[in-house]
């Protein structure tokens, strides 16, 4: 890290440092998360449609990869940003409606009534299986 730096991005580098230590054997259960539209292979980080790969962008990824993660669970929009953009990205709830439709673009049936990436309004996103 170049010199002068915050404490919002020292602790941001810190939590992205130890999420990527995480021994291999944590969530080894969790690897594949099937629905019945896809497939999510966290260890791979591939992503399966029908037969096929689906590209996501690396953005896109880190976005399904927390709510795949936290399945069932409500992810609130600051967490989300957070962990995908950074500290200092808090409030920037624009950038989760735009990633979020292009999930549901790439990887729903109907996008425009979602089974698997669920909002709920004015407090986050929930991934159901």
């Amino acid at each position: 890290m170049t010199k002068p730096f915050g404490m919002d991005e020292l602790l941001a580098r810190l939590r992205a440092a130890v999420r990527r230590a995480e021994p291999t054997g944590a969530g080894e259960d969790d690897v594949t998360v099937d629905t019945d539209d896809f497939t999510v292979d966290l260890a791979a980080k591939k992503v399966n449609r029908n037969g096929r790969d689906v590209r996501l962008t690396p953005t896109e990824w880190h976005l399904l990869e927390v709510l795949v993660r936290n399945a069932g669970r409500l992810v609130s929009q600051k967490q989300l940003l957070q962990e995908v953009w950074g500290p200092s990205y808090g409030t920037e709830t624009n950038y989760l409606r735009v990633y979020m439709a292009q999930l549901r673009r790439k990887l729903e049936a109907d996008p425009a009534h979602p089974r698997h990436f669920i909002t709920e309004p004015g407090m986050g996103y929930r991934f159901e299986r």
